[in-house]
């Protein structure tokens, strides 16, 4: 079956169209936090590892860091327990720890690199505790109405350091890297970290190009709904301080404007419900999400 000439010219557009953005990011690095209803739904999955594992073969090198919210949510259900959450971060005692260390660190995690390793990946999966490239400690939570008490959360953390040594060498031996959000204390003891924090920060130590988040939204959005394609630093600072950004997208939006702020060239939010959307973002003109940038 051949194509019609306005098929076969239409194809050959695109696929020319990828041409200057292949060349420009090769040899780059891009950390993509998957999250949303792309881990969820079968055919969302499939084309998210089919993109990863193109941009790997084209000379990019995609860096994992997954979520997996839901799915640890289903196990508290499992054992009779409900989750809860404090500003935006899941409280954390250490029974929970366990279910999201299974979780996140073995059942997500090993799902996301057979997925990837069947389209023709070489993934290699990771906590921080491997190597102990993610140093954490405790994270503190300021009551915000009695704004001189801390709240605790149980195995909750923030991050210290991250040792890049173990992902770049996988980098350079042609493995993607999958990376769970789970970080180490100075006794060995786990934590659990927010996903987008892991990932923005990672995108920093890198030195990345990039920095893809995979949402369940169009992307960043003004009060009347609106999608902001392209925001610079300041403009975020702006939508923090009046109101427009607020409650889950906090630290999401966060770890992307730290990460611009500290050199990362830019940081795109992105709807993660569109088929092939982190492709049609890296390697088209249009993009299907918010593009932050320092300036």
């Amino acid at each position: 079956m051949s194509l019609s000439p306005s098929t076969s010219n239409k194809k050959a557009k695109i696929l020319a169209e990828a041409l200057p953005y292949i060349q420009r990011f090769h040899g780059k690095t891009i950390v993509i936090k998957y999250g949303g209803n792309a881990m969820i739904e079968e055919n969302l999955k499939q084309s998210f590892a089919q993109d990863v594992v193109l941009l790997k073969l084209v000379g990019m090198n995609p860096v994992i860091v997954h979520g997996g919210g839901p799915q640890i949510d289903d196990m508290l259900k499992r054992i009779g327990k409900k989750g809860e959450f404090i500003q935006g971060m899941r409280v954390t005692d250490t029974e929970t720890m366990d279910v999201v260390e299974m979780v996140l660190g073995g059942l997500v995690n090993k799902a996301i690199v057979n997925l990837i390793n069947h389209h023709g990946g070489l993934a290699v999966g990771l906590t921080g505790k491997d190597g102990s490239f993610i140093r954490a400690k405790k994270m503190q939570v300021q009551n915000r109405e009695k704004v001189d008490e801390w709240i605790d959360i149980g195995q909750v953390g923030e991050i210290e350091s991250i040792d890049p040594a173990l992902i770049t060498l996988l980098d350079t031996h042609d493995f993607i890297p999958v990376i769970a959000p789970i970080g180490v204390g100075k006794d060995g003891e786990s934590y659990n970290i927010n996903a987008d924090l892991v990932a923005g920060k990672l995108a920093e130590i890198l030195h990345a190009e990039k920095l893809i988040l995979l949402t369940n939204i169009l992307g960043v959005q003004g009060k009347s709904g609106n999608l902001l394609t392209r925001l610079t630093a300041k403009k975020i600072d702006n939508l923090f301080s009046d109101g427009t950004i607020y409650g889950g997208m906090q630290p999401k939006i966060g770890s992307a404007l730290d990460a611009v702020k500290n050199g990362v060239k830019s940081c795109h939010i992105i709807d993660g419900r569109v088929e092939h959307a982190l492709l049609l973002e890296v390697l088209t003109d249009e993009g299907v999400g918010t593009i932050i940038t320092e300036r």
